[in-house]
């Protein structure tokens, strides 16, 4: 069982930043692939970036403007978002895939644990 816990979100305007922390519970997180996802109102949760041994995956909507990091030391995943839209309004969450090989990366059913998420608004 590996609990996630996310943090950071907030309110700010659009072409603000903001910087989500996802923490672990898990001696072992240096092996699992990361991910963020998120979920606005009304819609399906939307892959948004993962990080695992074999590099960096982003969707097309964040792709440069979001940072996906990691501190196995501190067993922390990040997600810097910059230049930020009304469109990335949504709750975010982190997942972990602990599978040693994952076909489809960008979806949710390959992950197993599953933060609360953050509310992430950001206005006009």
């Amino acid at each position: 069982q590996v609990q996630l816990v996310e943090s950071g979100g907030g309110w700010v305007q659009a072409g603000g930043s903001l910087r989500l922390a996802c923490e672990a519970a898990t001696r072992t997180f240096s092996r699992y692939a990361m991910g963020w996802f998120r979920q606005a109102p009304g819609k399906e949760r939307e892959f948004v970036g993962r990080i695992s041994w074999s590099g960096i995956t982003y969707a097309d909507s964040v792709k440069g403007r979001f940072t996906i990091s990691r501190d196995n030391a501190k067993s922390t995943v990040y997600l810097q978002m910059n230049s930020l839209k009304p469109e990335d309004t949504a709750v975010y969450y982190c997942a972990a895939d602990t599978h040693p090989i994952t076909a489809i990366v960008t979806a949710a059913d390959s992950y197993e644990y599953w933060g609360r998420g953050t509310q992430v608004t950001v206005s006009s």
